[in-house]
């Protein structure tokens, strides 16, 4: 029988005797779960096609930037992503379809660490598909999977040293804690939130009979080798004055939306989808209660991640704590199962509601629909206006986020080209194109060549590092801003185009572009002051 079907058994926790099913009870099992991988690859290779209009994403422009000026660190984020992406770009080139590949692949093995986690956590075949079909539908795995990003790793690397943990937990093995921290220091590298995930731990090891842990020399190994890994970024930080601090600063300060608890709960309802809701609740109950307290500090992990992100972070950042709530969820349906009359037909409801979900939430997460479909689909379902859900203040446009970011971009390249036309080919030679954001200034550089155009100057985050340039500047094509204010620094401002997008986000829609002559000052002079890390 296939293992989601409702006639599988659970098996019990595994031991540090005997913790590994029968090569060939595991081939069994393993053949769907690797079908419902390759169907996560499969689902974002179709989309990535680029079909219905759907562009480049926003970061992916500013990722495709930072990988053509390689160093140990950036201002928004540290370099793993960079270096994975500059591997990608130089194998199979930059199109969608080839940018987008690993973040695929992550996804598939996503669906794997899942299957593994509740098979390491004692489930039989049907707790191992559940979780390999939860984390293969969950909207929040799918959209982060959907663009190139950073975002793209860190549920993997969640979810990889969860099954760590998930194994100390079972054999009391305190050696694997080097691996933990090993696991750990690439995930710090890719991104700094995988300190939740650390922070988590340590409150799980003190609130629980684990704590003897501390003591042991191997956790403390573990946490060096992580800090040792982490080191290039930490030395980079404080090389250019810590500017992921100003960063994180700014962006808490004048950025990222604070909900309120409920808001915030909200939030991760949405991001799993409500109907999802009830397995990684059972999860989380599970690790309290289940199995004698044994994963007790998995439960602890997910507080203490909950708690951290309402704090100082954005509804998804918490994300990645759920590839350990579903598959626990999974486990616990099993057991509960098992041990009724009516437990096939709960089985199989669980599946049919997963499968629903799925087909519910994959146009929020996927660019499946059209654009002018998913607006009323949106409109209909969902609200286009969900600062709790987004993280952030900005203005909205008529699409999700998610999508409006991957709209306009080579439009915005072509007004530029339109603005950059109009000069002399004397004025070209000193001419620069300074933007507002990462987006737009990323969005010149890819797009910006086929018209000729030199590449993009800004003053957001690591696009101030990498300055203005060796060439004299005497007339500075600007994307965005308003006359009046232009005018203080220049001394002829003059309308030379307006950037027009349906489906883009708000604040880029209707985007002024001004030829500026004349500066007040020179622009090494006055580039400090364009710094904005946010």
């Amino acid at each position: 029988m296939g293992v989601l079907n409702g006639e599988s058994t659970a098996v019990s926790p595994p031991s540090s005797a005997n913790s590994a099913q029968p090569v060939c009870g595991a081939a069994v099992a393993g053949l769907p779960i690797v079908a419902l991988a390759l169907a996560a690859v499969a689902v974002h290779l179709v989309t990535n096609l680029g079909l219905g209009g759907y562009g480049y994403f926003r970061d992916e422009l500013y990722y495709i930037a930072c990988s053509h000026h390689l160093a140990f660190g950036y201002v928004d984020h540290p370099s793993l992503s960079i270096i994975l992406l500059w591997i990608e770009l130089h194998l199979f080139g930059a199109s969608m379809f080839a940018l987008r590949l690993f973040p695929a692949l992550a996804h598939g093995a996503e669906v794997i660490v899942a299957a593994m986690l509740a098979r390491e956590m004692g489930g039989g075949r049907f707790a191992m598909g559940v979780a390999a079909l939860a984390v293969l539908i969950a909207p929040v795995f799918l959209g982060l999977t959907a663009f190139y990003s950073m975002n793209a790793y860190d549920p993997l690397l969640w979810g990889v040293a969860g099954l760590v943990v998930v194994r100390i937990l079972n054999t009391g093995d305190a050696r694997l804690w080097l691996w933990f921290g090993l696991i750990a220091g690439i995930g710090l590298e890719n991104k700094i939130s995988m300190l939740f995930l650390c922070l988590g731990v340590v409150a799980g090891l003190i609130l629980t009979a684990r704590r003897r842990d501390l003591l042991s020399p191997w956790l403390w190994i573990g946490g060096a080798l992580a800090t040792l890994l982490f080191l290039p970024y930490v030395i980079w930080n404080a090389r250019h004055g810590f500017p992921t601090l100003e960063f994180m600063h700014n962006a808490d300060l004048y950025k990222n939306y604070h909900p309120s608890l409920p808001a915030f709960a909200a939030a991760q309802l949405m991001l799993l989808n409500p109907l999802v809701a009830p397995l990684w609740m059972a999860g989380l109950c599970w690790c309290f209660f289940g199995e004698s307290g044994r994963y007790r500090l998995i439960g602890w992990i997910y507080v203490a991640v909950f708690a951290l992100t309402l704090q100082g972070g954005k509804a998804y950042y918490a994300a990645p704590v759920y590839m350990l709530m579903l598959p626990a969820g999974a486990v616990a349906l099993e057991r509960f199962s098992s041990a009724r009359q009516w437990g096939v037909a709960l089985r199989r409801a669980a599946v049919a509601v997963l499968v629903i979900a799925g087909v519910i939430s994959a146009p929020f997460a996927l660019p499946l629909l059209p654009p002018n479909a998913l607006a009323s689909f949106a409109e209909r379902l969902g609200p286009k206006q969900n600062n709790a859900l987004v993280g952030e203040r900005t203005e909205q446009g008529i699409l999700p986020q998610n999508f409006a970011d991957r709209f306009g971009w080579p439009e915005m390249a072509a007004a530029a080209a339109q603005a950059y036309a109009s000069l002399s080919p004397d004025e070209r030679a000193h001419t620069a194109i300074f933007t507002d954001n990462y987006g737009e200034a990323g969005a010149i550089d890819f797009f910006g060549p086929r018209y000729g155009l030199p590449p993009a100057i800004s003053g957001h985050n690591s696009y101030w590092f990498w300055g203005f340039g060796n060439r004299d500047i005497d007339t500075v094509i600007v994307l965005g801003g308003d006359q009046a204010s232009l005018a203080k620094f220049f001394s002829e401002v003059i309308p030379a185009a307006k950037f027009r997008c349906r489906y883009c986000m708000g604040y880029e829609n209707g985007l002024d572009i001004f030829i500026c002559r004349k500066p007040a000052a020179p622009i090494a002079k006055v580039w400090p002051r364009l710094k904005k890390f946010i």
